[in-house]
């Protein structure tokens, strides 16, 4: 026997995304039930964002003090595994979600634990850890925040290699003496960076001839001897073709397309995402299980008729990010109580009442050695677009403001301007210290600021802020 309830809205994940739609529709009045099959907090909380950063900023804090003369002297030995997988469990709480459960109470919403999938328009039904079925009635929006998980790729032997994906990466508590890390994205430079620091002797693996292909092209390269630098083996354009362990405490054997092999002790497979959505039932409303959803500006998914079913986060595959997850949540909500009030969407506002979800300026940050960041358009995506635009890049060496995060400064910036408006479609920054760089960048080309008023935007001396001065200067020649 089903038990049957009556919400507002339903949403299906508790992760950072969902939890965000749940605040926003709470705060607008409506009611809202909360669905989550693992721990509350989800993906980025528990095996991805914030145990990843957690690990790296130690990789990080021990880096700046050896490029500095004077602080390198002090520093010896090197990192404590048993001090770096504390501070991870820290802020993972220990993977326990029950502070953000008493979240999601205190915002008035109720979490239903269990696997939550469609049955049909509106309706969405729970199996519970229990083995019972709770059916959940939405009379205004049901909305899909399951995020995605790694993607593994079908070539023989790697069921018995037992890979990890980013969660072993991210929870393990022993160091493997070897680790391949297949994959030259985020996620396989990152954990390639954390991983060596730690002690253990890493081999980075590639199909692509360089790292974060999707970037501008100097990144790579820089990326590429930061690792190397660090004592990663980085082998660039091959493919794995073959995985081998023959017994569980085996070390597995990975062979490459040129015949080429890596002797490992853990094989990390960090290649890339796919959505989870093959058991949510989509195939009751007329979609594709296991597909990437297809929304438009407001996160509503195209093909279903009535403006009542939403997929934000990394099931809509625009950003698989949790910053552009929850920005993309803040709009829904308020997408949500609009038309749940019957009110006309602005598609001009912003704040509480903006309705569409801007894909103009996606901030990101790899936090490697030396750190990457970018936001808008490369160069190349600029050019295919159409553009007219002006390249122009300068040495982060030149910026006095280095000398405070490293002797011998190595770096690189770049922006992209739009010849014909005069503003910036993309930025990217590398080197140590840019993280928090970022969002001046991320501010210019979302807002479009005129490079004449950038002028006016003056930076402190010295800080390594100062690259947007000497980039202007770059332009102006």
């Amino acid at each position: 026997m089903a038990d049957q309830n009556e919400y507002d809205v339903v949403v299906l994940g508790a992760g950072p995304v969902g939890q965000t739609v749940a605040d926003r529709s709470r705060a607008a009045g409506l009611t809202v039930a909360l669905v989550e099959r693992e721990l509350v907090g989800g993906e980025c909380s528990y095996w991805a964002c914030i145990p990843s950063k957690a690990m790296l900023r130690p990789v990080a804090a021990l880096g700046d003090a050896q490029r500095v003369d004077g602080a390198r002297q002090a520093v010896t030995g090197q990192l404590d595994p048993a001090g770096v997988f504390g501070r991870r469990d820290h802020y993972t709480t220990d993977w326990n979600d029950s502070t953000q459960a008493a979240w999601v109470a205190g915002i008035g919403a109720d979490l239903i634990r269990g696997h939550g999938r469609l049955e049909g328009p509106r309706r969405v039904a729970v199996e519970t850890p229990d083995n019972q079925i709770v059916v959940l009635d939405a009379r205004q929006a049901v909305v899909l925040c399951t995020g995605s998980r790694a993607l593994l790729p079908d070539i023989p032997g790697i069921a018995e290699a037992r890979p990890w994906t980013n969660r072993s990466a991210t929870d393990s508590h022993t160091v493997p003496r070897r680790l391949a890390v297949v994959g030259g994205g985020a996620v396989g430079v990152e954990m390639a960076t954390a991983w060596r620091s730690l002690g253990a002797d890493v081999t980075l693996i590639s199909r692509t001839p360089s790292l974060l292909p999707m970037m501008e092209p100097f990144v790579g390269p820089m990326v590429e001897k930061g690792l190397k630098d660090a004592g990663i083996d980085v082998r660039n354009g091959v493919s794995v073709s073959e995985m081998r362990r023959p017994d569980d405490d085996d070390p597995v054997t990975v062979r490459m397309d040129d015949g080429s092999t890596v002797t490992a002790d853990e094989v990390l497979v960090a290649i890339g995402r796919q959505p989870l959505t093959d058991d949510i039932g989509l195939e009751t409303v007329g979609l594709l299980p296991g597909s990437w959803l297809d929304v438009d500006d407001s996160c509503t998914v195209r093909e279903i008729d009535g403006d009542w079913l939403y997929a934000i986060g990394d099931v809509n595959r625009r950003a698989l990010l949790t910053h552009e997850g929850k920005y993309q949540a803040r709009v829904v909500g308020n997408v949500i109580s609009a038309r749940a009030a019957e009110r006309p969407l602005d598609t001009n506002a912003w704040g509480p009442h903006q309705a569409t979800a801007d894909r103009y300026a996606v901030p990101q940050v790899i936090f490697t050695g030396p750190e990457v960041g970018s936001v808008g358009l490369t160069a190349e995506q600029a050019e295919r677009s159409g553009r007219r635009i002006r390249v122009v890049d300068v040495d982060m060496a030149r910026v006095p403001g280095a000398l405070l995060w490293a002797d011998g400064y190595e770096g690189q910036a770049r922006m992209v301007v739009d010849l014909d408006g005069e503003y910036l479609l993309g930025v990217t920054f590398v080197g140590p210290g840019i993280a928090e760089l970022l969002h001046s960048a991320t501010v210019a080309v979302a807002a479009r600021v005129p490079i004449e008023r950038l002028w006016h935007a003056v930076p402190s001396f010295p800080t390594i802020s100062e690259v947007w001065l000497r980039l202007l200067e770059a332009y102006r020649g």
